[in-house]
C-alpha cells in the first residue's frame, strides 16, 4: 500500500540558533508559553467574568461557562492540543500531521480574538472596565500571553534543493519528485511526518460519523445564537478554528478520508441534514433551514454552468423565477389566470420544463459568445424576465404574472394525504410547517446532488472541464462547444426550476422583486455566484457550504443596519484573499493558486 507523507512547517524541536518570530524569544519559550497561556485560557472560563447578569449569557457564574465563555473555552482548548503536540507528547500526534506550528498560531489567535472581543464587548454594553470581574482580567491576560508565545515561532520552511531554470517540463516533475523524497524522508527521521491512509475502512467511516456529526453541531449552535455578540464570536471561533485545523492537516486529510468513502459521506450528510429539525424547539430556525437548502440548491445547478462549464452566468436567477412561476400558476392559486390546481409531480415538472425551454432559449443564440460578453447577456436576460414579470399585469400587457403583485396566496402542498401546513408529531416530535418542507426540500437536493454527480462524471461532463480549461484545444480535439454549452445551460435551468417550484410553496407569493441581480436579501444572481466561488466551484459540498453561509450570515448580521453589507463585503474579501480557491476546493483549482504548497501530494500520487 502506497504511504502518502505531508511535511511539517517546521520541526517539532527547535535546534540552537533557530529562526525565530515576530517576537524575539527562543521558539520553544514560545511554545511553552502559548501552551501555558492556552491552559489558563481554559481555567479562565471557569470563573466570572462580569458582576452583572446584564452582559448576555450571564457570565457571572463560577465553575460553570456559559454564552461567549464556551467559545473562548474552546480556543484555548485547541491552542493547548497543539501546544502539546508541538512537544511531542505521547497520542496527540494525529492531531498534527502537517506540523503544529502553523495551527498553533491560528488557535491562540482564535483564543486571543474571542477573549479581547468579549471583554471589549462587556467593557461597551456594561459602561466601563469596572465591570469586569478578575476572571475576565486572567482571561485577557492568558490569551494575550497565548498569542505572544505563538508569534515567537518561526515562520521558515525547509527550502527545497534548487532546480536548473533551463530543465525542461519532464526534467522539472522529475526534480519536484526528488525533493519530495528526500523532504518525506526527512520529515519521517525528524517525526514531523505522519503516514496517511493506514486506517482500516471501519474506522475511517466512524471518522466520517464524527465529522459528520461535528458539522451539525456546529450548524446547528450558530444558526441558534440567541443573541448578537454571540453570533459574532461564534464567526470569529469558528473562521480562526477552522484555519487552525486547516493549517494543522486534519482538513486535507479529512477530506482525503471523505473522498475515499463518498458515497457514504454523501448518504451520511443528507441524514445528518435530516436529523436538524429534530434538535430544534421550535419551526423559527427551520424556516432559515428550507431558505438554505433552496439557496444552496440553485446553487449547484449554477454550479454545473459555472464550475464545470466556465460560463459566467450573471441572470441565473431568473431560471428560479421561472419555475416559481410556472409552479405558481398551476398550483391553484386564486391570482392564476389558468385557474388550475396539478399536483405537486406535475407542478414541479411544469416548472423544471419552463425553465429547461427558456435555458435553451436563451441559450441557443448567446452562447456562441465568450466570457464578458456572454455575461453581460445572461445579465441582461435576468432584468429582462423581472421586468417582463412585472408588465404582464393586464395593463402594460396581457394579465399573466398579475404585475408587481404576482401570484398570491398559492395553497400549501399536500402529498399523499401529508399536508405541508399542518403540524404533525413524528417519533415524539413536533413538526412544523416549514419543517415538513425541509424534508422536501432536502429530498430534492438529494436528486440535484445526484444529477450533479452522475453528469460531471460522465463523458459530457468532462466534455464541459475540457471546453472551461481551453474551449479552443476542446473544438480543436472534437468537442462540438455550442451542443456542450447548451446542455450545460439547460441541465442547470431545469434544476434552478425544480428548486423555484417549493420556493413558489414556501413563500405562498411569487413576485418579480424576489429574483434581482444584487439586493440585500438572497437568493439573487449575485448572491447566487458568490455561494459557488466562495464555497468552491466544480464541486458538490462546496456552494452549498457557501450558500448556507451566505444565506445565514446576512440573516445573524442584520442588527448592523447600514453597515452589514460593509461588513459581509470585508469578510467575502478577506476570504478570497486568503483562500482564493474557495472553502471546499476541486484539486485542479487547489493548484491552480497554491502550486508550490499542494504539488508535491499530488506527484506523490502520480509517482505511486
Amino acid at each position: 500500500m502506497t504511504t502518502q507523507t505531508t511535511t511539517a512547517d517546521t520541526p517539532s524541536t527547535p535546534t540552537t540558533g533557530a529562526p525565530t518570530g515576530l517576537i524575539g524569544i527562543p521558539a520553544q519559550a514560545g511554545r511553552a508559553l502559548a501552551t501555558g497561556g492556552g491552559a489558563l485560557t481554559i481555567i479562565s472560563t471557569f470563573l466570572a467574568w462580569t458582576w452583572t447578569a446584564a452582559f448576555p449569557g450571564d457570565l457571572t457564574v463560577y465553575g460553570y461557562p456559559g454564552g461567549l465563555q464556551v467559545l473562548a473555552l474552546i480556543g484555548g482548548a485547541l491552542t493547548t492540543l497543539f501546544g502539546l503536540s508541538s512537544y511531542g507528547v505521547k497520542g496527540l500526534g494525529w492531531l498534527t500531521p502537517a506540523g503544529a506550528d502553523g495551527a498553533l498560531k491560528f488557535a491562540a489567535l482564535a483564543a486571543f480574538a474571542t477573549v479581547w472581543y468579549t471583554i471589549i464587548a462587556i467593557t461597551v454594553d456594561l459602561g466601563g472596565i469596572v465591570n469586569l470581574e478578575p476572571g475576565g482580567f486572567i482571561a485577557a491576560l492568558a490569551a494575550l500571553a497565548a498569542l505572544l508565545g505563538a508569534l515567537a515561532l518561526p515562520f521558515e520552511r525547509p527550502e527545497p534543493e534548487p532546480h536548473d531554470p533551463d530543465d525542461t517540463g519532464w526534467e522539472l516533475a522529475r526534480h519536484r519528485l526528488r525533493t519530495l523524497r528526500d523532504t518525506g524522508k526527512a520529515a519521517f527521521s525528524s517525526g514531523t511526518a505522519r503516514p496517511i491512509g493506514t486506517l482500516p475502512s471501519y474506522a475511517e467511516i466512524l471518522i466520517i460519523v464524527a465529522i459528520l456529526g461535528l458539522g451539525l453541531t456546529v450548524f446547528t449552535y450558530g444558526i441558534g445564537t440567541e443573541y448578537d455578540e454571540l453570533f459574532i464570536g461564534f464567526l470569529i471561533t469558528a473562521g480562526f478554528g477552522f484555519a487552525a485545523l486547516n493549517k494543522s492537516g486534519l482538513v486535507n486529510q479529512a477530506s482525503q478520508i471523505t473522498a475515499r468513502h463518498q458515497n457514504i459521506t454523501i448518504c451520511g450528510a443528507f441524514v445528518a441534514a435530516a436529523m436538524f429539525p429534530f434538535t430544534q424547539t421550535d419551526d423559527q430556525y427551520a424556516t432559515v433551514g428550507v431558505y438554505i437548502l433552496i439557496f444552496g440548491t440553485v446553487a449547484l445547478g449554477l454550479n454545473i454552468v459555472v464550475g464545470l462549464a466556465g460560463l459566467l452566468d450573471l441572470g441565473y436567477v431568473a431560471f428560479l423565477g421561472v419555475g416559481a412561476y410556472a409552479a405558481a400558476m398551476v398550483s391553484g392559486s386564486p391570482s392564476s389566470p389558468f385557474h388550475v390546481h396539478f399536483p405537486f409531480w406535475a407542478a414541479v415538472l411544469v416548472g423544471a420544463a419552463a425553465s429547461l425551454v427558456f435555458g435553451v432559449l436563451i441559450g441557443a443564440p448567446t452562447l456562441r459568445l465568450r466570457g464578458d460578453y456572454l455575461a453581460i447577456v445572461t445579465l441582461g436576460f435576468g432584468e429582462i424576465f423581472r421586468i417582463t414579470a412585472n408588465n404582464l399585469d393586464g395593463t402594460s400587457g396581457p394579465d399573466i404574472t398579475n404585475g408587481s403583485n404576482g401570484i398570491s396566496s398559492i395553497p400549501n402542498l399536500n402529498i399523499l394525504g401529508f399536508d405541508f401546513g399542518a403540524e404533525h408529531a413524528i417519533a415524539g416530535f413536533t413538526i412544523g410547517r416549514f419543517a415538513n418542507y425541509f424534508f422536501l426540500m432536502l429530498i430534492i437536493t438529494a436528486i440535484v446532488v445526484l444529477v450533479f454527480r452522475r453528469s460531471g462524471d460522465s463523458r459530457i461532463g468532462r466534455a464541459w472541464v475540457a471546453i472551461r480549461e481551453d474551449e479552443t484545444a476542446a473544438l480543436a480535439m472534437g468537442i462540438n462547444g455550442f451542443r456542450v454549452k447548451l446542455i450545460a445551460f439547460a441541465v442547470g435551468a431545469s434544476l434552478a426550476g425544480l428548486a423555484g417550484t417549493v420556493q413558489a410553496h414556501v413563500t405562498y407569493t411569487v413576485t418579480p422583486e424576489q429574483y434581482l441581480f444584487a439586493g440585500p436579501i438572497p437568493p439573487n444572481s449575485a448572491f447566487l455566484l458568490a455561494a459557488v466561488v466562495l464555497g468552491g466551484m466544480g464541486t458538490i459540498s462546496g456552494p452549498l457550504i457557501g450558500a448556507a453561509l451566505l444565506f445565514l450570515i446576512p440573516n445573524k448580521l442584520q442588527f448592523l443596519g447600514d453597515y452589514q453589507l460593509f461588513a459581509f463585503g470585508l469578510a467575502l474579501i478577506l476570504l478570497m484573499r486568503f483562500r482564493p480557491e474557495g472553502l471546499i476546493p476541486n484539486r485542479r483549482r487547489q493548484l491552480e493558486f497554491h502550486e508550490d504548497a499542494e504539488a508535491p501530494t499530488v506527484l506523490t500520487k502520480a509517482g505511486a
